[in-house]
């Protein structure tokens, strides 16, 4: 691998004789691994079903595995959310974070998503968490994961971190900044673009911007709480002096733990992470928005609702022709650019009630009244776009793989029209 001389200069610096072990690292295959999905399934129940070989547990995450030689995004399992494909070293930031059901949380630069719906798990759908992508491109692959993984608390944003700052001052109970950064530690898995883009003018450029990132997040944490920040490089500059200077403006914080991860020391590639907690400040004690359908749209939803679900959806919201379940601890949201929040539940068409592909998502096989089961065959052509035959009773189903939902489909003469969306089609699993 073709590195640059003044990386390679400066990392043979910083590792004195354990430069050679780390250069050999880069003649092996970047470390790969999954994150089971604790809101749709055990670990244990995932094992013993896994459609591949999993190899051993990540040591700092619980529902962490490695995988080697097998693309685990052509699975099925994969579709219904059972499991997140991330990078071993990544799982280590959030649970650094220790967030509890019923907090506020945010995740300030969280795309693609791995991170930000770990800390979802950890709520158990309680709380909301904010998850926040400023580059809209990436916000909307963040978007897709959040509803895959079945996350019913989320709210996404693609907002500025000043922007936020404004918005929620001293609000969160947690905040994950995962910041943008040089990308040192992913050579391996990035080579050509990592590579390319590297130079010390970066790194000095990245650091400036973690820098304002910080103290924006600083201005939106509670007295009391915690950060955890990480980055995917081995500069200082943006890991350990970074985390110094930011304590050096900030004397009410301290440093709880640091991590460095280099990938001849560990199973991963190179990764930093740091927990702070600010142990004293204010408290926004800004409460809960009132919100609620009309009664006429109230009706409507709740009549197609008890022939479709087998409990009801909470804090609905209507938003031009989409209803949504928000979570129980939601904002004012007027002035942010917002995607989403909580569940996407519902579309009104022609005046009709229509569910949401994020809604079958969000919910298990016991709260549906019409659950069509398929095997892995079956459930290929489902996520193919294809019409299958079924002897449910006619009407909108959910349609799973297994006891594991995968999208919705409306049941009419013995057959299931397929309505899984088109843009998350595969002419072919093997793509």
């Amino acid at each position: 691998m073709n590195l640059p001389e003044a990386f390679q200069r400066r990392m043979q610096e910083e590792l004195n004789g354990e430069f050679s072990s780390y250069l050999a690292t880069y003649d092996a295959p970047a470390y790969k691994g999954i994150r089971v999905n604790a809101l749709k399934i055990g670990k244990e129940e995932f094992l013993s079903r896994a459609p591949f070989p999993v190899g051993e547990r990540v040591e700092w995450e619980e529902n962490g595995f490695y995988t080697e030689g097998v693309k685990v995004g052509r699975y099925v399992e994969h579709f219904a959310g059972l499991y997140y494909s991330q990078e071993p070293s990544a799982m280590s930031a959030a649970p650094l974070l220790d967030v509890r059901p019923g907090e506020r949380v945010l995740d300030l630069c969280s795309a693609p998503g791995g991170k930000g719906t770990k800390l979802c798990e950890e709520t158990k759908g309680r709380g909301v968490v904010v998850l926040n992508e400023y580059v809209s491109a990436r916000a909307k692959i963040l978007l897709q994961n959040v509803e895959r993984m079945g996350i019913s608390n989320a709210v996404v944003l693609n907002e500025t971190p000043e922007n936020l700052a404004k918005k929620f001052p001293a609000y969160f109970d947690k905040i994950l900044v995962d910041a943008p950064c040089s990308g040192e530690g992913m050579f391996k898995k990035n080579e050509e673009e990592a590579i390319e883009n590297w130079s010390e003018e970066n790194v000095a450029l990245c650091a400036n911007r973690q820098r304002n990132i910080l103290e924006q997040a600083h201005l939106m944490l509670k007295g009391g709480g915690k950060i955890v920040y990480s980055t995917c490089t081995f500069a200082r500059e943006e890991d350990e002096e970074q985390i110094r200077s930011f304590l050096s403006r900030h004397g009410e914080y301290v440093l709880i733990e640091e991590k460095k991860f280099y990938p001849h020391r560990v199973k991963g590639e190179g990764h930093y992470t740091a927990l702070l907690q600010k142990t004293e400040g204010e408290q926004n004690g800004q409460k809960p928005s009132k919100i609620g359908l009309s009664a006429a749209d109230e009706k409507a939803y709740r009549a197609f609702e008890r022939e479709f679900l087998t409990s009801p959806q909470k804090n609905l919201f209507r938003a031009k022709d989409t209803i949504y379940a928000l979570p129980e601890d939601m904002f004012d949201f007027k002035g942010l650019n917002l995607l989403r929040a909580g569940v996407r539940v519902a579309e009104i068409v022609n005046g009709r009630i229509q569910p949401a592909h994020a809604l079958a998502m969000s919910v298990k096989k016991e709260n549906c009244r019409n659950f069509v089961s398929l095997n892995r065959e079956e459930a290929e052509k489902y996520l193919r776009g294809e019409t299958l035959p079924s002897r449910n009773p006619n009407g909108w189903c959910v349609v799973g793989f297994e006891k594991f939902p995968l999208g919705i489909g409306k049941i009419s003469g013995g057959m299931v029209k397929n309505h899984y969306p088109k843009g998350l089609r595969l002419r072919s699993l093997t793509e």
